[in-house]
């Protein structure tokens, strides 16, 4: 890495990487961190998307001092129940059913920790409304696969718009990251 503090990405997610082009950020380096990513007990969705941000960040912070990092999670729940990161079809069906009809909260946890190692972390909340699904459009969407690999089982910037006729906040979180609040820390951060 070079001497200049860059800005690194704590995350393999390829619409973080492209949310961050719109602002015309290219981080110099994509860091995924691994870690365990289960709720705590009796931890509430906004405080496990905060924890899971911070702790992205500080794992990456901790292999490459001096740069800044950002880290952020996602978390998509229904009242305290946190939707999963859907792995197979099964629970994309799991989580259309749950949402059929319903209003649900996607968290978006953003911590940027500095070259000093101070870190900011910010908290993002937007409301989604899925209309009522049939089981014929869980069908379709669970067989299009889109939904795989995303919180909640679902991606608004792909075919399961066609099921949403409401959201209340930022959009851009809900695919994964709130440009506005990663404006504002940078800014914040001289970046």
């Amino acid at each position: 890495m070079s001497a200049t503090p860059g800005l690194i990405l704590a995350s393999a997610s390829p619409r973080r990487v492209e949310l961050l082009a719109q602002l015309g950020i290219l981080p110099q380096a994509i860091v995924p961190a691994a870690l365990d990513e289960t709720p705590l007990p009796r931890e509430l969705p906004p405080k496990l998307a905060q924890r899971l941000a911070q702790a992205k960040a500080a794992a990456v912070s901790a292999l490459h001092p001096g740069h800044y990092v950002l880290g952020a999670d996602t978390v998509v729940a229904c009242g305290r129940c946190v939707l999963p990161k859907a792995e197979s079809a099964t629970e994309v069906t799991n989580c259309l059913q749950l949402l059929s009809g319903r209003r649900h909260r996607v968290y978006g946890g953003i911590c940027l920790i500095a070259p000093d190692g101070k870190a900011r972390t910010k908290l993002s909340e937007s409301i989604v409304k899925f209309r009522r699904l049939t089981a014929e459009d869980i069908a379709a969407y669970g067989a299009s696969g889109e939904g795989l690999g995303k919180a909640g089982g679902y991606a608004i910037q792909g075919m399961a718009a066609a099921y949403i006729p409401f959201i209340a906040g930022s959009y851009s979180n809900i695919v994964g990251l709130d440009l506005a609040i990663v404006a504002q820390l940078l800014r914040g951060a001289r970046v």
